[in-house]
């Protein structure tokens, strides 16, 4: 059974950063595109960041690019998102997602219609 547990969030000021951290089990982390989708209250979910398979380029939505860095250890079966320079706009709900197949990650963001989710870690941004 595929299950994503999704940890690390908290509440930060302007300017501080947070790891959050994806503990994946049912599957291999390396085999699945991983991605970090967020969604603030009154606004749409939005894909972060996402990585196909392990070799793949990452891709980062526009306004995170250079603050946020997506990773993973395979030996731990957990994704990551580095985040940095956080901004109050950056307050969200941030989510997990998986899916077997790579093609969900484009160059032009993240395929909302991921197979597997997380429940979510709250952010919140203090300026």
């Amino acid at each position: 059974q595929v299950q994503l547990v999704e940890s690390g969030g908290s509440s930060v000021q302007s300017g501080g950063s947070l790891r959050l951290s994806c503990a994946a089990s049912g599957f291999a982390v390396d085999r699945f595109a991983i991605a970090w989708f967020r969604q603030a209250p009154g606004k749409e979910r939005e894909g972060v960041s996402c990585i196909g398979y392990s070799d793949g380029v990452p891709y980062y939505a526009p306004s995170v690019k250079g603050r946020f860095t997506i990773s993973r250890d395979n030996s731990k079966n957990m994704a990551y998102l580095q985040m940095n320079n956080l901004k109050p706009e950056d307050t969200a709900v941030y989510y997990c997602a998986a899916d077997p197949n790579p093609f969900v990650v484009t160059t032009r963001g993240c395929t909302p219609g991921m197979d597997y989710w997380g429940k979510g870690t709250l952010v919140t941004v203090s300026s």
